[in-house]
């Protein structure tokens, strides 16, 4: 029986000129108002080369397929995430615990949440373009700079940090999944915001030299 050829996922080449990378903005940017105006299902790479004003051809030269668009455009997405992580944790190195553990939770769910519709929306087609493997590789990035910020904290953590920023990203993940999945998200996002800065702020005194 012969075998079936995998589904690319990768681009065909990255851009490197002003004028290749702007194609490839408006392409991803087109993908995602064709994903929240016509779902998943509909979305064809010629609904998103029409939208972004770029022949099919110019498309393929990038995105081998629809999947290909789809993982992309995830990608990015947790690039924008991890890039707000990055961020905070930069700012915050040298402060409290608690402080640290405020900004980071508000900041993540900040990210997720800034267009709840596109973060519903790519959430749903997750399963359908490797989305487990993205997240897994964005986890690393966010552990990395979780723990570069914890190190630094005015109280010393007495549990090591790499499993102290592992508990804090799963709550912050489960909240925000919990977010995702609600059907009126922005309802519930400052109060589940306040519950999880609850949380992280108790974990991490039970973790530092303040619960000795």
């Amino acid at each position: 029986m012969p075998q079936r050829s995998p589904i690319l996922l990768e681009p065909r080449k990255s851009p490197v000129q002003a004028r290749s990378t702007a194609s490839v903005d408006a392409i991803l940017q087109a993908t995602i108002q064709v994903l929240l105006s016509v779902g998943k299902e509909r979305l064809t790479t010629t609904r998103v080369a029409l939208r972004a004003g770029v022949s099919v051809g110019t498309l393929y030269q990038y995105f081998p397929n629809k999947s290909a668009l789809l993982q992309a455009a995830l990608k990015r997405h947790m690039d924008e995430i991890a890039q707000a992580v990055e961020l905070v944790c930069k700012e915050e190195r040298g402060k409290s615990l608690r402080e640290m553990a405020t900004a980071l939770t508000t900041a993540f769910l900040e990210a997720k949440m800034r267009d709840a519709r596109t973060s519903i929306a790519l959430y749903s087609v997750s399963s359908d373009v490797d989305g487990a493997k993205i997240v897994r590789q964005a986890a690393g990035q966010f552990n990395k700079k979780i723990v570069g910020m914890l190190i630094t904290a005015r109280e010393p953590l007495t549990t090591d940090p790499q499993l102290v920023a592992s508990m804090l990203q799963d709550a912050m993940v489960g909240v925000g999944r919990r977010l995702l999945e609600s059907a009126t998200p922005e309802k519930h996002y400052d109060t589940l915001r306040q519950e999880l800065i609850f949380i992280t702020c108790a974990y991490l005194d039970a973790c530092s030299a303040r619960n000795l």
